[in-house]
Parts: structure tokens; C-alpha cells; sequence
């Protein structure tokens, strides 16, 4: 396992990171290239969170001869007491938690290892002290605070392994300074994936997935029988799965949900538990976006406010203080978008705020509600120059069949012509791709010289059923045409120069660029495919994949294409079977240690594309998995991508 250094050997080194992390401002980058590894290094300070109280703010900084992120509480009242707490030797610090303003638990990860060498991810808690040893709480994830005045809090497990047909978890009650362990989910439902608690830690509705079919269960009160509130087909109709999120201190349950015939994008509802009627009350609709954020609880479970995602992030409070200090921040910082968090929110002194934007890594501050003023704690990134970063514009471009997609567009700064042009396709595909923050590939491309076009594409999730539903057995087809279409918007806007356009991603994305050589090989001039999907029906057959037979057996089928019924057009929409149609240069790498898109996949391409001729340039990682986990690893591959794109793209 990993060896505990402690507070003592480290701690000033710590801090000295710390005040570096703060003062270190970078300096100009617009008169030179900016380097790769600026782009793709791990951050040296994040995770930044407010203890209930709001005295203390734990957080995650790079310290030791190593360069480890360790665990530091910062006293938000006088800077120069914060604390080194916790340091490993060969581990870094992660996810962490306030479980009580004295006692804090986090996750460890080891950030400098492949993928074949990863474990599961111990969870251990700490004093906020110092005072003793870390102890170890096994492995899983905290669930929940219970801001009881114990030091208990509540942690979530899976039952069996991740290719289980039906997977389950359980909620456990954990004394973190013990390790005493009491599962709290006897009598609930089997198979469960979603769980939402009251203010007391009491579980109070959940989504099961069995055979196929998925429910929601309710208990009204915490100490009464679970009942089914409804049922559906498991990933057919998941667009009609309400997704419960907590309980507030009224006993009124939040949840995602589309409840109307009619409605193409989900919402959030309220509904009371104590009510007969049980009836749900619409809160936040956000127009063409489908609902997709949390619910701000402060003490006992008081509603406070709601987050939420349309093109970018923001916050509707619904507590009078807290919407009057969120107004005071955003006028302080009118440039980024301004995430408060305060812990319990109980007349708060001061709030920890995150702050970031399309050009501007996230910034730590904390903001003194008094006095109206900010003061810096920590840089995720202070290495970057935001003057010097490109902006990223959400768009919407029409398909050919009228169906809108939302893209986002980063230009290359001081760019006026159309200019090289890289289509940059998300992974999933069933899920979002983007949003408006600093992104690592698109930016590091617009330095570069790219014009950079990232499509949610048909198929992607967070803009309402019918953008979902189109996608449906529209590999390589339909959704593919978005690609083509977005290409040819950017054409016409007079964004990029129609012979030097390559099409470019990972996993689903890298897929799409296989086929983008294939179906539209007059549009791009390259394709760079890493991590790629090659053949469908070998998804289906891989033994090693991370997909659940039940998925293969049940939602692929209707969302991807059966093998029998459908096998003409999984033929023809086959990297593999269709690779004679490559005529245009292609990078294509892969990870030997990628179980969620095996090696296997990448291989049989190869072979195809030896077979009939096509040029392309291989890249292989022998230990990594499914996508680049270790800072040299990405930036010898992105150093790949920008040799390879120079040469395909006459870019000088």
C-alpha cells in the first residue's frame, strides 16, 4: 500500500508550495509558443472545500521531493496557521470530504502510475490536527455528511464485480474515528444504483435496475415500508427515469424527471413527502438544455439554492444572503463564472470561492462577506497565461435534416481567416462533451494555430429526448453527418480553410474519426483516432470490455444496433470492414492496458488498414488504458498530434 509521511518532515514544504501556488502569477505567453506540458501537467492545487462551520478549507497541493498532492487545511480567518495534515510517498491525495469541522476523509491515487499498475481507491480519514494517524475505511465513496456532532458519516459500496448483469450497491453508516461499520439500506430494494437521503441520513428513495426494467422507490417517512413509485425499461427508456437527489429539511424529496408527454427536456421537481396528494412541483426548467446540477442544503437540510448546467454553470439561490454575497462576488469578478460555497452556510464570514472561465484555469479566493474583497488561496494551473488563451463561443449549427447542434468553437487568438481546422469529437457517445471552461486539447490546438469545433452531436445527452433519441443505431451514419455538417457550417462562416480540416477524438470519438475518413474523406485532410471503437460487433464479443452483459443484451440492441437484425448496416458501418475507403492520413493509437475499448480493437484496424493499403502512423502505450492517465503520456501524444497535424495540414 502507500507509506504515510505525516505532517512534521513535509509540512513546511508544503506551505512554501502553498504560497507559490498563490504569488505565482504567469508571465506573458502571447510573444512565444506556449509549451506543451503547460497544457497537459497535473494540476498543483485543487479540491478546495469549506468545512461546515466555514473556518477551515481543505484542499489538495503538490508538496514533498516528489511533487505529491497532499492534504492541507487552510484557517480561513488567519492564513498563516493552515496545516500540512497529510503527505504519502508514492500516492497522491484526492477527493476529499469534510465529515464534521474535525475530521476530514479523502481518497488516495496514484497519479504517477499506468493504468496496469492502479488499485481501488482506499478511503482514509484524518483529524484536522493532524493529531494521529490517517485511519483506513477500506474502499468505496463518501455518500453524505451526517452534521450530527458525530464522526460518523455515510459511505456508498458496490456488491459484486463491475460485469455483473444487475449491479447493486449499499449505503453504510462508518464511525471514521473506529472504522465500526452498520449498513443502513436493510430492507431496501435489490439491484439499486441511486439513492437519495433525508437531512437525517435516513434513505428515502432509490432507482433500482433489474432484468431489464428499472423503478423508483419511496418511503415516505424514514422508518416506513418502501413502495414503487414507477417503472420503465432499462437505457430505452431512461429518458423517463426520475433521478431522485435528496430530501430537504420539510421532508420534500428534489428529483430530475420528465414528467409531461410533451416535454423534450427534463426538469427539477419537488415533491412533498407528507402530502397525500404527492404531487410534483416544477422548480427549475432550463430552456433547451436538460436539467443537470444539485441542490445546496445548508444547516438541517435548509434549501439555500440550486446549481445548474446550460452552456455553462451557474447558480439560482434561493436564501436572500446567500443571493446578495453571490451578487457582491460576481461584481468583484465579472469575468469568470463564480461558484460560493460556504459549508453550512450559518451567517457566513467568509465563502470559498472557485472562479473560472473559457480562458481561465480555476482560481481558489476567499471572499470576505464584510469587507467585500477577495483573498488568494490557491491556482489550479498558475503556470497559464489566461491573456494569452483562446475564447470558446457556444454555438448552435443546423443539420441537414433541420435538427440544431450545439458546438463549441475555440479560435485561435488574433485569428481573422479561415484558418486549419480540427474537429473535435467527444467520447460516449451517450454523453455531453463539452462546456464553457478551460479545456486542455482544444486550447493547447488553438495555440497551435487550429481553429477547433467540438459538436454535440446527435446521441449526446443534456439537450432534451429528441436530440438523444435521433442518435439511436446512428453510429457512422446520422451522427456522423452532424460531424460533416458542423465541418461545412465552419466552412461557411469563413472559420475553417476547407483543405485543412482533420477530423479528431477518443473511444466513441476516435470511432468517428475512422469513419469520418471513411464517409468524408473529400472533407478532411486527416484523422487522428486514439482509444477507437473499430468494429461494433466486437464490442458485443470482447470478453474484457467494461459494458454489462445486460446492456449488450438489452439497450445496445436499440440504441447501437442489433447483430442479427441489423448486421448490414453494422457492416457498413464498420471501421474494420469499411477501411479500404481510407485514402487520407490517419494517427491512430491505442493503450495496451484499455479494458473499456480493448487493445484488440486497434489491431485488427491496423491489419485492415496494411491490407488495403491506407497511410497511417501508429502510436502505442504499452501500460496505459483507456485514454492517457500519466502527464508524459499526454504530452508525447499531443506532441504527436501537433507533428502530425503540421505535416498534414501545412501548418508552419
Amino acid at each position: 500500500m502507500t507509506a504515510f509521511l505525516g505532517q512534521l518532515k513535509f509540512g513546511l514544504v508544503m506551505i512554501a508550495l502553498w504560497f507559490m501556488c498563490v504569488s505565482e502569477s504567469a508571465t506573458a505567453q502571447s510573444t512565444q509558443e506556449v509549451p506543451t506540458i503547460d497544457f497537459f501537467r497535473n494540476v498543483s492545487f485543487d479540491g478546495a472545500v469549506m468545512s461546515p462551520s466555514g473556518r477551515h478549507v481543505a484542499a489538495t497541493v503538490k508538496g514533498g521531493p516528489k511533487g505529491r498532492r497532499g492534504l492541507v487545511v487552510f484557517d480561513t480567518a488567519d492564513l498563516s496557521k493552515s496545516k500540512a495534515i497529510t503527505l504519502y510517498s508514492n500516492a497522491d491525495v484526492d477527493d476529499i470530504n469534510w465529515i464534521s469541522d474535525d475530521r476530514i476523509a479523502y481518497s488516495i491515487f496514484d497519479y504517477s502510475v499506468v493504468a496496469a499498475e492502479q488499485q481501488f481507491r482506499p478511503i482514509y480519514a484524518v483529524d484536522r490536527e493532524g493529531r494521529s494517524d490517517p485511519r483506513n475505511l477500506k474502499w468505496g465513496a463518501m455518500f453524505a455528511a451526517l452534521r450530527d456532532g458525530s464522526n460518523d458519516a455515510i459511505f456508498i459500496r458496490r456488491i459484486g464485480d463491475r460485469y455483473a448483469k444487475d449491479p447493486s450497491t449499499r449505503l453504510m453508516r462508518i464511525n471514521t474515528l473506529t472504522g465500526e461499520e452498520t449498513i443502513i439500506t436493510h430492507g431496501a430494494p435489490d439491484a439499486v444504483t441511486t439513492w437519495a437521503l433525508d437531512s437525517r441520513g435516513n434513505p428515502r428513495a432509490a432507482v433500482s435496475s433489474f432484468g431489464g426494467k428499472s423503478r423508483l422507490h419511496l418511503r415516505m417517512q424514514a422508518d416506513a415500508p418502501w413502495t414503487i413509485a414507477s417503472e420503465w425499461q432499462r437505457y430505452v427508456n431512461d429518458h423517463e427515469s426520475p433521478i431522485p437527489l435528496v430530501v430537504d429539511d420539510k421532508d420534500r424529496l428534489y428529483l430530475i424527471a420528465r414528467t409531461e408527454k410533451d416535454s423534450d427536456t427534463t426538469s427539477l421537481y419537488r415533491m412533498d413527502m407528507r402530502s397525500e396528494s404527492k404531487q410534483w412541483q416544477p422548480l427549475v426548467s432550463l430552456k433547451g438544455f436538460d436539467f443537470v446540477g444539485d441542490v445546496i442544503l445548508g444547516e438541517g437540510g435548509k434549501l439555500l439554492g440550486i446549481r445548474h448546467l446550460t452552456d455553462a454553470w451557474g447558480t439560482t439561490w434561493i436564501d436572500p444572503m446567500m443571493k446578495a454575497i453571490q451578487a457582491d462576488v460576481d461584481k468583484l469578478l465579472p469575468t469568470t463564472i463564480n461558484r460560493v460555497s460556504c459549508g453550512l452556510c450559518v451567517d457566513p464570514k467568509k465563502v470559498l470561492v472557485a472562479s473560472w472561465s473559457d480562458r481561465q484555469p480555476t482560481v481558489y479566493t476567499l471572499f470576505d462577506v464584510a469587507t467585500k474583497s477577495v483573498q488568494g488561496l490557491g491556482k489550479t494551473r498558475p503556470w497559464i497565461a489566461a491573456a494569452a488563451m483562446a475564447r470558446r463561443e457556444f454555438v448552435q449549427i443546423p443539420a441537414r435534416d433541420g435538427l440544431m447542434i450545439p458546438a463549441y468553437v475555440t479560435r485561435p487568438a488574433g485569428l481573422k481567416e479561415a484558418g486549419p481546422t480540427v474537429v473535435l469529437t467527444h467520447g460516449g457517445p451517450w454523453v455531453r462533451g463539452a462546456e464553457w471552461e478551460w479545456d486542455s486539447e482544444s486550447q493547447f490546438l488553438a495555440a497551435r494555430g487550429y481553429v477547433v469545433i467540438e459538436p454535440e452531436f446527435r446521441g449526446s445527452v443534456g439537450f432534451g429526448f429528441k436530440h438523444f433519441r435521433a442518435g439511436w443505431k446512428q453510429w457512422g451514419l446520422a451522427m456522423q453527418d452532424d460531424l460533416a455538417d458542423a465541418t461545412r457550417w465552419a466552412v461557411g462562416k469563413g472559420y475553417a480553410d476547407p483543405k485543412r480540416v482533420c477530423i479528431a477524438g477518443g473511444s466513441y470519438g476516435g470511432y468517428a474519426a475512422l469513419m469520418g475518413l471513411v464517409r468524408h474523406g473529400d472533407l478532411y485532410a486527416c484523422g487522428i483516432s486514439w482509444s477507437a471503437v473499430s468494429d461494433i460487433n466486437l464490442v458485443y464479443n470482447t470478453m474484457w470490455d467494461t459494458l454489462s452483459d445486460r446492456y449488450k443484451e438489452t439497450g445496445m440492441p436499440v440504441l447501437v444496433g442489433d447483430q442479427d437484425k441489423d448486421a448490414a448496416q453494422l457492416r457498413e458501418t464498420s471501421p474494420v470492414e469499411q477501411a479500404a475507403r481510407i485514402k487520407r492520413p490517419l494517427l491512430l493509437a491505442h493503450g495496451g492496458e484499455d479494458y473499456r475499448v480493448t487493445l484488440h480493437h486497434a489491431t485488427i484496424m491496423r491489419k485492415a488498414l496494411e491490407k488495403n493499403g491506407a497511410p497511417y502512423e501508429w502510436v502505442y502505450y504499452r501500460d496505459e488504458g483507456h485514454g492517457w492517465l500519466l502527464e508524459e503520456t499526454r504530452v508525447d501524444f499531443w506532441n504527436r498530434v501537433d507533428a502530425f497535424l503540421k505535416k498534414n495540414t501545412a501548418v508552419k
